[in-house]
């Protein structure tokens, strides 16, 4: 096995900070040192086969994304990004974990579309992965591939209060599957709007000949997810269930999350980088037909109304405790373009997997949340959410050396033949500047990026059982 010998850096946990050696041997980290103490020297003379200078960086744990969608069938389209191409995308970005969906919609077998997406993801990822289940039509079978699914190491389940007819399950389906989860452990993953209301409001706009893309978010106000979010958190209270919000946009609904948690009740959420940065205003209501470029659901919100700012107030306080992408790209030709004249027919999603780290770090550049900070949002809570740490999200002996050199006196422009390897012919990204620049990306002991080239390979990444969430045992 291969050793490498990561030296000078200043490694980053979520903990805090340390000037430090890593020592990495096979795929796991064997040693972290401090420098000039001689460990790193006998070290070497025992035989390195490689070191990396990391003085004046951070060495960081390999970021951990628990929301993305490759492949994902949607709107009479598939997601633009393969398992393949999405993750290398991943990689390339620093996040060196990925944790998908298999997707079930009503009359599947939710066994069966495990074992398709295992399919799809076998053979093809450059980096490690998991699945989420999501499940529409809840029955008597559903409830016991649950118990199953468990056991093969899919841990949580998800559930949609919007797109009836596709994934929505209605209050009582979602009542059972939480009473399922208070039994076996599972925790509980739900889409938070609030489907009725939103489908006659779309409808209503249609009529009025509101058919932009601007009209998608005004479509899905906050009061429909923040209505969403209530029902779902009542209904875990009534079932005892845990409870995860992924995609949260709007302030309101991260009140609802705070009462909830402080009422001492285990209520977790997420927001994306989309909700920090972007808005309705200036980008669903960029001009002609652009505006599509950032539909996705929840929707961007209107900065005016302060919900950005909130999101990283929620992101400092923990009363949102991850940030992941929903990562769901479409390409304008042939998919986005499918809602010319009827913003309704606009597939939902967005490309963020590349850049979520990137992103994330500007934030502390402009003092929105410290280092540690940083690594716990997008390492090391994902990975205790959902299973994995102590071997993923975070740097220690005996965890998986996914590592990440991060130069904070690089700099990174994002956009489209610039720093993009996503399969996508725009960037929803396109002109953000980043003070900062991912250098070296490591997955479980093998370099997959260094120094802007891609040495990573399909079949590289393996899957992950993921044990019960580390918050609820």
């Amino acid at each position: 096995m291969s050793r490498t010998l990561i030296s000078g850096g200043t490694v980053v946990n979520a903990t805090g900070t340390c000037l430090a050696d890593v020592l990495v041997d096979g795929e796991t980290i064997a040693a972290i040192v401090a420098p000039g103490s001689g460990v790193a020297e006998a070290i070497g003379r025992r035989g390195v086969d490689r070191v990396i200078n990391a003085s004046g960086k951070y060495v960081i744990p390999g970021g951990v994304d628990a929301h993305t969608h490759m492949e994902m069938p949607f709107a009479g389209t598939t997601a633009s990004d393969t398992f393949e191409t999405g993750t290398r995308a991943a990689a390339w970005g620093g996040t060196t974990t990925i944790i998908d969906f298999a997707v079930q919609t009503a009359g599947q077998n939710p066994l069966t579309q495990y074992e398709l997406w295992q399919r799809k993801a076998d053979g093809n990822c450059a980096i490690d992965y998991g699945f989420h289940q999501i499940l529409s039509d809840v029955q008597d079978s559903s409830l016991d591939a649950m118990d199953e699914l468990i056991r093969e190491g899919v841990t949580s389940f998800k559930f949609f209060m919007a797109y009836k007819g596709v994934f929505l399950s209605d209050d009582g389906q979602i009542l059972r599957g939480m009473q399922r989860a208070a039994d076996n452990g599972a925790l509980i993953m739900m889409h938070a709007e609030n489907g009725s209301v939103i489908d006659v409001l779309v409808q209503q706009a249609i009529q009025r000949g509101d058919t932009a893309p601007y009209y998608h978010g005004t479509s899905r106000p906050w009061q429909a997810e923040e209505e969403a979010t209530h029902r779902a958190i009542m209904l875990a209270d009534l079932t005892g269930a845990p409870l995860y919000i992924v995609h949260v946009s709007a302030k309101q609904a991260v009140e609802q999350i705070a009462a909830a948690r402080d009422r001492g009740q285990n209520v977790f959420a997420e927001t994306c980088p989309q909700y920090l940065y972007l808005s309705l205003e200036e980008h669903l209501g960029a001009p002609g037909f652009d505006g599509a470029k950032w539909v996705c659901s929840t929707p961007l919100r209107a900065r005016a109304e302060g919900h950005q700012e909130h999101m990283w107030q929620g992101l400092r306080t923990n009363d949102l405790q991850v940030v992941s992408t929903d990562h769901c790209p479409f390409c304008m030709t042939g998919q986005k373009e499918m809602g010319l004249g009827d913003f309704s027919k606009i597939p939902n999603g967005m490309g963020t997997v590349e850049h979520r780290m990137d992103l994330l770090y500007q934030g502390v550049v402009l003092g929105k949340i410290s280092l540690p900070r940083w690594v716990e949002l997008c390492s090391t809570t994902p990975a205790r959410m959902f299973g994995l740490y102590g071997r993923k999200g975070v740097l220690q002996p005996g965890a998986d050396a996914d590592i990440v050199v991060y130069d904070p006196n690089g700099h990174t422009s994002i956009g489209l033949g610039k720093t993009h390897h996503m399969n996508m012919d725009h960037s929803s990204w396109e002109g953000f500047e980043i003070n900062g620049h991912v250098d070296t990306v490591i997955s479980r002991g093998k370099v997959v990026v260094d120094d802007g080239i891609y040495h990573g390979k399909p079949g590289h990444g393996s899957y992950l059982r993921r044990g019960l969430s580390q918050y609820l045992i």
